[in-house]
């Protein structure tokens, strides 16, 4: 069945005859005008004149480590604090809620950019079928890329990243196959890289089908997405698949065991806090079958990288993830690895799905896009 799927912000409304409310507490009904505030803060940074939110902050700007924060940003992550809203990615301590969150985050500044087909799907693999989604371009035949979202393996899903599937597909004119692998702590490692690779098989058995090119399968995801994808590139290499086309690693996540420079000085205020990486990496791993050292979950930490197909590596300057991004760059070009490394030194983490808000975020997704093409038309 071929649908448009927008992403969805939380029920609207009258509730459902005969359904059950439980009162309102003080706690929801700031949520709720915590989420209200930050959709309208959202969807009105577009429309700001540069000028305008240079006079709003003040004409201050915040500069760290050699980069100076993108103007779009800084007013989006000062608007929030303004707001009263919890600095980091994880709003809330339980999973559920923080699901939620996030799905309403990526609703507030929702563009539904029209593509060609969108079709739900639904793959074998290894513990039941895994849900996705294909994004089919105007262009017909073309490459596909087989997307992981980000989430840090917990949170996530194929509503909060359908924007940026759906800019990829158009301006990149590629396929583009997003894959809702199972999420923490429900299914802790390698849970979702099982469901990765699965996908990635199984797309490479099915491109034509698609409408893709079946030699130019290549794989990609942002953070934990960014993980998978590099996860099962080394696992291709390991177990005898054909290797990706490409692998497109946006602000990935590439070590669990040690702690960076960047996730000090980006410990708190700049979007992923270093409190979000130590939630997301218990949930992901506590009480999981592999350690952190594992390079099934710390790609960074193989002891080989060689043979491994050309990257595109993308990395934000206000990053806590971007010295691990650096990192994983530099060691795959020191192994003879064809890399590309961009690192936009003024974007915090997310900027791929910040896009809509336009300043620097927009600029960087539509070099990665360009980058993406280029490199898909080489291999």
């Amino acid at each position: 069945m071929t649908q448009s799927l927008p992403g969805q912000a939380p029920p609207a409304g009258p509730p459902r005859a005969g359904a059950k409310q439980a009162p309102p507490t003080q706690s929801t009904r700031k949520e709720a005008i915590v989420n209200a505030t930050s959709g309208m803060t959202l969807r009105a940074l577009p429309r700001i004149p540069h000028s305008v939110k240079r006079l709003l902050l003040g004409f201050s700007s915040i500069t760290v480590d050699g980069n100076t924060l993108d103007t779009t940003l800084q007013l989006m992550l000062a608007a929030q604090h303004v707001a009263g809203i919890q600095s980091g990615l994880v709003a809330n301590d339980d999973i559920a809620a923080a699901r939620a969150q996030l799905d309403f985050l990526a609703a507030s500044f929702k563009q539904n950019i029209p593509v060609a087909a969108v079709t739900n799907l639904s793959i074998p693999g290894p513990a039941g079928p895994i849900p996705a989604r294909h994004y089919r371009p105007a262009e017909g035949v073309a490459p596909v890329l087989v997307f992981y979202h980000g989430g840090g393996q917990a949170i996530g899903s194929l509503d909060t990243h359908d924007d940026l599937c759906r800019k990829i597909c158009r301006d990149g004119a590629v396929h583009v196959l997003s894959i809702d692998y199972r999420l923490a702590p429900e299914h802790k490692a390698p849970a979702g890289s099982d469901d990765a690779f699965a996908a990635y098989k199984w797309a490479l058995d099915h491109a034509a089908e698609l409408g893709a090119k079946p030699d130019l399968v290549a794989v990609g995801g942002d953070s934990a997405g960014g993980n998978l994808a590099a996860v099962v590139t080394q696992r291709a290499r390991n177990e005898g698949v054909p290797p990706p086309a490409v692998q497109l690693l946006i602000y990935p996540v590439t070590n669990y065991r040690d702690e960076t420079r960047s996730q000090t000085l980006f410990a708190e205020g700049y979007f992923l806090t270093k409190r979000d990486l130590h939630w997301f990496r218990d949930k992901f791993l506590d009480g999981a079958q592999l350690d952190v050292s594992d390079p099934r979950v710390s790609p960074l930490l193989a002891d080989d990288l060689t043979g491994l197909p050309p990257a595109l590596v993308l990395t934000g300057g206000f990053d806590p993830l971007r010295d691990e991004g650096r990192q994983y760059a530099d060691a795959m070009r020191a192994a003879g690895v064809s890399v590309d490394h961009r690192e936009f030194g003024s974007l915090v983490h997310g900027f791929a799905n910040f896009f809509p808000l336009g300043g620097g975020s927009a600029t960087a997704t539509a070099e990665m896009i360009s980058a993406l093409r280029a490199h898909l038309a080489r291999a």
